[in-house]
C-alpha cells in the first residue's frame, strides 16, 4: 500500500486521470478495474474515478510498488550535471528559454534524452530549489509549446499546475502573439501579405504539403508576413503565425517561392546556398497578448520578450536590429 497526499500542483485533477500519471506504469484499464474494486481509498472512503483531488486530501493505494517506477526518459534531468540554458525570462510560474538551433525540446527515439531542453530546464530548476520532485505526485514542469529542432528561440516552460493549464488554453486561443524572423532566398513579392491555404501532414516523412484547397487531412494555415530589408539575394523577413500548424512558415514560404535559407527539406538545393544546413528560422519575439482572464498569469499582460540575439541575422545582415519593428 502506497499513501500519498494530494499538493497544490494536483489539486482539481480527476482523481483517474490523477492516479495514471501518479502510477505510470498503471495500465488505464487496470486503474479503472481497481476502482470497480474499491482498491484505492479517498480520504479513507472508497474513491470515484471522477472525484475531484483537494490539496491536502490522502490517497491510500492498495496496488503493487511495481506501477509506481516512472520511465527512464522522464527522469533524464537526473542527468544534466551543468544545464546549458539561455533564459529570457523567468519566475515563480514560467521560464523562457531560447533553444538552440540543433537542440530538441522532447525526447526523440535514438537520442540521448538528457540533451533534450525539457531536461536541461527541469535540473535547472532542481538544483535552483524551484523545483522539489519529491514534494510532486505528479506534476513536473512541462513545456508550453515546442519548435522545430534545427529552429531556435523562445520556448515557454510551465513551473506550476496553473500556470501550465492556462498557458495551454491562452495557447489554443491564440492569445499569444508569436513573431518570427527568417533569412529567404530572393525578395517576397509583394514585400508584405497573408499566405493563406492548407496544410496536409505526411506523418511518415515527417513533412507538410501546402494545398490550395481543403480535402481531407488538410488543415488551415495562415501566415502573415513583411520584409524588413533585402542584401545579396537574400531577405530578412518577420512572420506572424495565425494558426500554428507543423512546419507552417518553412512550408508556406518555399510554397510561395522564397525558400528559407538552409531549409534543405522544403526548398532544396537552392536554400541550402553557402553550405547552411538549419532553416534560417527564429521564434525570436512573443507578446502576452491576453484580451480574457489569465488567472495567477495576469501579471504578464501585455509583456514583450525578444531574444538577445539571432545569429543567422546578425551573419547575413549586420544591424538588422534597427530594421525590427518597435515593441
Amino acid at each position: 500500500m502506497k499513501e500519498l497526499t494530494v499538493g497544490p500542483n494536483d489539486a482539481g485533477q480527476r482523481l483517474d486521470r490523477f492516479l495514471l500519471k501518479a502510477a505510470p506504469l498503471l495500465p488505464s484499464s487496470l486503474c479503472q478495474k481497481y476502482l470497480r474494486l474499491k482498491r484505492f481509498k479517498l480520504n479513507g472512503r472508497a474513491a470515484k474515478g471522477d472525484a475531484r483531488l483537494q490539496a491536502g486530501d490522502v490517497l491510500s493505494l492498495y496496488i503493487g510498488d511495481e506501477f509506481f517506477e516512472k520511465p527512464s526518459d522522464e527522469n533524464a534531468y537526473r542527468k544534466v550535471a551543468s544545464p546549458r540554458l539561455s533564459i529570457v525570462y523567468e519566475d515563480g510560474q514560467i521560464l523562457l528559454a531560447d533553444k538552440a538551433p540543433g537542440v530538441l525540446c522532447h525526447h526523440a527515439e535514438g537520442e540521448p534524452p538528457e540533451r533534450t531542453l525539457l531536461a536541461n530546464i527541469q535540473a535547472h530548476l532542481l538544483l535552483s530549489g524551484a523545483w522539489r520532485p519529491k514534494e510532486e505526485t505528479a506534476f513536473t514542469p512541462a513545456l508550453c509549446n515546442r519548435i522545430d529542432r534545427n529552429t531556435g528561440g523562445i520556448v515557454i516552460a510551465a513551473k506550476t499546475a496553473e500556470a501550465l493549464r492556462i498557458l495551454n488554453g491562452k495557447i489554443r486561443d491564440r492569445e499569444l502573439d508569436k513573431r518570427y524572423l527568417c533569412a529567404v532566398q530572393g525578395r517576397p513579392s509583394p514585400e508584405a501579405g497573408t499566405l493563406r491555404g492548407f496544410l496536409f501532414k505526411d506523418a511518415v516523412k515527417n513533412r507538410v504539403y501546402v494545398r490550395r484547397e481543403p480535402e481531407p487531412g488538410a488543415r488551415t494555415a495562415v501566415t502573415e508576413y513583411r520584409t524588413l530589408l533585402s542584401r545579396d539575394g537574400l531577405s530578412l523577413v518577420e512572420c506572424r503565425l495565425e494558426t500554428g500548424r507543423t512546419h507552417q512558415i518553412r512550408a508556406q514560404m518555399a510554397d510561395a517561392g522564397w525558400p528559407l535559407l538552409g531549409d534543405g527539406k522544403y526548398g532544396g538545393k537552392r536554400a541550402q546556398a553557402g553550405g547552411e544546413t538549419k532553416q534560417a528560422l527564429c521564434s525570436y519575439r512573443l507578446t502576452f497578448d491576453f484580451p480574457t482572464d489569465a488567472g495567477c498569469l495576469d501579471y504578464l499582460r501585455g509583456r514583450t520578450f525578444t531574444v538577445s540575439r539571432v545569429d543567422f541575422a546578425e551573419k547575413y545582415f549586420p544591424g538588422y536590429e534597427k530594421y525590427l519593428p518597435p515593441l
